[in-house]
């Protein structure tokens, strides 16, 4: 999807060569980069994690190394540029291994006819451009931003893309860097056509590339990396006002109280349909609910003809991790809560702040606080406790910010789970999270876990002997094993019986599973089947991708085990472990996929329904004002065509999303967000 690091450090899938001499080689860069090469750090959450190094040969050839390192993901791959004597890119050669670890080679040709031509694992195409055109490396490094940049430029400020859409650019801000003795002059640029919103980057005065990225990662100029803060500060400053600008056009607010008549309302208590219904919203309120009235007077309020529609509570997505843009893409798909598992606090502090005083369209946000602890495969975080004292501390501190629940990352040492736990009861907190590498889920269970992320957790169990979980042998060993794994053996039952004996509940995350396990490249992913010649062409591209490089004669075993995954989880839910409805992945889109597996796998529609609603508003005890449409209770609903409680994927036909007492329009949101009616 983004060129940008961001996108890269937040896939959800992964894939890793571990042992430590691999590390080293790959980290080392190639002999032939010479000394003079431009060189940027990559940094995750203020820690270096990699290097972009361009350089350029006597035959006119620009080369980039771009690598990193994030919990032993990361790409590593030397990408070739060719141009004309205008200055136009003529050629790109990509080879290495991308994010996923899998093969990234890639070509592009434009011939002198103007004929275009590319090459990639998931796609082949060409054509005849009549005008200046840009091609998109599908694993271009972040240097590939400069050079669209100044393509765009040179042609009035926007150009074609290939293989298809549009990028549109403009000047947004200067600054001067001084840092160690070094100064230099630097133009923020903001590229529209690349995602759903616009993506930025600065370049030098040369035009060449000095950074681009956010809070999460960030790439910049070597010399220059403490100011990577200011970089994104005047970053955010653009997107507030952008944000601002959205909100006052997004968000309707009734000026008298709203009616919504003769509609059928989902009880979510009883997980049936009530047909016939008047709900009265007053402020962000909801009034009164009771039968429709047959003779109807002159009405005092808005109103809102609900006949042959659903009136459903607002949808939770109970594992986010809040960006720019997800508080849109969550509201056109009726999402109204979610609960982040993990994020640079003030960042998200800041963010629920502008949601909350109307600068920025975005959900409810129930905030977890992430701890790790240091190490090679410590998480993109700053919360990393190494010892009991820190671990105690970092407990408090979120406590003190309000935070419902802390998460344990996979690096935390086991001897540091108790005290996190028993810290976090004593402040009444939810305890939950990864299973930590070195410890089983059912060890964390007896420990005083309330709650397990991800499914391949819980297959985990069975494998005591993998014991490196902080490494994505968490995905990959479950990917060759779990089609062996007996579901109906004495293990899992009394595995299942322990969750169910210490009241445990599950954010299973089986959209991600699906995805990276049985997805290959050149074929649409499930997550965005449904809505993919909608979405924006550069952003459909990132859906071809696939998921973990599958090894020879191993594809249909990924397939097997993840089919396992689902059969797991159902016989959980059967013994009464409750379910959650979390993602993980890409806003809204990824919840509508979560809830559709979960009733493919045999859990009711109604029940699956009841469970993104009510169920997660009593998991994170919000139930006395949220999860049901209740007289008194807050404005939080959804207008949607079709029977959920049938089929859940009618929730995917959204006509009016409430949140607060607030109106939004999927509609006028997706226009914004470039995806199609």
């Amino acid at each position: 999807m983004k060129l940008l690091l961001t996108a890269l450090l937040l896939l959800a899938s992964a894939f890793a060569q571990n042992d430590a001499a691999t590390k080293v080689k790959e980290n080392d860069p190639p002999a032939d980069v010479p000394a003079n090469a431009v060189r940027s750090a990559v940094l995750t959450m203020g820690w270096r994690a990699g290097q972009q190094a361009v350089w350029r040969t006597d035959d006119g050839v620009t080369h980039i190394l771009f690598e990193f390192n994030d919990r032993g993901r990361g790409p590593r791959t030397v990408t070739d540029y060719r141009f004309d004597r205008q200055g136009n890119m003529v050629g790109e050669t990509t080879r290495g291994h991308d994010y996923l670890k899998a093969a990234s080679d890639e070509t592009f040709a434009l011939a002198a006819d103007g004929t275009a031509s590319w090459k990639n694992r998931s796609e082949a195409g060409s054509l005849k451009t009549d005008g200046p055109a840009y091609y998109v490396g599908m694993f271009a490094p972040p240097e590939d931003m400069a050079l669209l940049i100044r393509a765009a430029l040179a042609h009035g400020g926007k150009v074609a893309l290939l293989p298809a859409g549009e990028a549109r650019v403009e000047r947004v801000a200067e600054r001067t860097l001084e840092e160690n003795g070094k100064h230099a002059r630097v133009t923020e640029y903001a590229v529209t056509g690349l995602d759903f919103a616009p993506s930025y980057a600065w370049l030098d005065d040369s035009g060449a590339f000095f950074a681009s990225g956010d809070t999460w990662g960030m790439v910049i100029r070597e010399g220059f990396e403490t100011a990577a803060k200011s970089l994104v500060d005047a970053q955010q400053a653009a997107q507030l006002e952008r944000s601002r600008a959205l909100a006052t056009k997004l968000m309707h607010r009734p000026d008298r109280d709203l009616q919504i008549l003769n509609v059928t309302v989902f009880d979510s208590e009883s997980g049936r349909l009530v047909p016939k219904q008047d709900v009265v919203i007053s402020g962000n309120r909801i009034k009164s609910v009771a039968a429709a009235k047959e003779i109807r007077g002159k009405s005092d309020a808005d109103v809102i003809d609900g006949t042959g529609e659903v009136l459903i509570p607002g949808l939770w997505d109970m594992h986010a991790h809040v960006g720019a843009n997800d508080g849109m893409l969550n509201l056109a798909a009726g999402v109204t809560t979610v609960r982040d598992m993990g994020n640079d606090i003030d960042d998200l502090m800041g963010r629920r702040k502008r949601i909350e005083a109307g600068d920025e369209v975005g959900t409810r946000i129930i905030a977890c606080g992430l701890i790790d602890g240091p190490g090679p495969y410590q998480g993109p975080t700053k919360i990393l406790a190494g010892n009991e004292k820190e671990a105690r501390e970092f407990v408090d501190k979120f406590a003190d910010l309000g935070y419902p629940q802390i998460k344990i990352y996979s690096s935390v040492k086991p001897e540091l789970v108790p005290v996190i736990i028993d810290e976090a009861h004593k402040r009444h907190m939810r305890v939950s999270g990864h299973i930590p590498g070195g410890m089983t889920a059912s060890q964390a269970v007896e420990e005083g876990y309330n709650e397990i992320q991800h499914a391949n957790f819980l297959m985990l169990n069975f494998w005591p002997e993998v014991k490196n979980t902080e490494t994505t042998a968490r995905f990959t060993e479950v990917a060759k094993r779990g089609a062996d794994l007996d579901i109906h053996g004495q293990p899992m039952h009394d595995f299942i019986a322990l969750l169910v004996e210490k009241h445990v509940d599950l954010d299973v995350t089986l959209s991600v599973f699906e995805e990276m396990f049985t997805q290959r490249p050149g074929v649409i992913s499930t997550t965005y089947t449904a809505v993919a010649d909608r979405l924006p062409p550069q952003v459909r591209r990132a859906a071809l991708n696939g998921g973990l490089p599958v090894p020879d004669g191993q594809d249909q075993r990924f397939k097997d085990s993840y089919a396992n995954m689902e059969r797991m989880v159902k016989a959980m839910y059967d013994a009464g472990i409750r379910i959650e409805s979390g993602t993980d992945s890409i806003a809204g889109f990824a919840l509508d996929r979560e809830l559709e597996i979960h009733q493919k796998l045999g859990i009711p529609a109604a029940k699956v329904l009841q469970d993104a609603t009510l169920g997660a508003a009593q998991i994170m005890s919000k139930d006395k004002e949220l999860g049901s449409i209740t007289a008194g209770k807050l404005a939080d609903m959804v207008l949607i065509d079709g029977d959920p409680t049938k089929d859940i994927s009618a929730v995917r036909n959204t006509k009016l999303v409430i949140k607060d007492g607030i109106i939004y329009k999927p509609a006028e949101i997706d226009e914004e967000l470039g995806i199609k009616p």
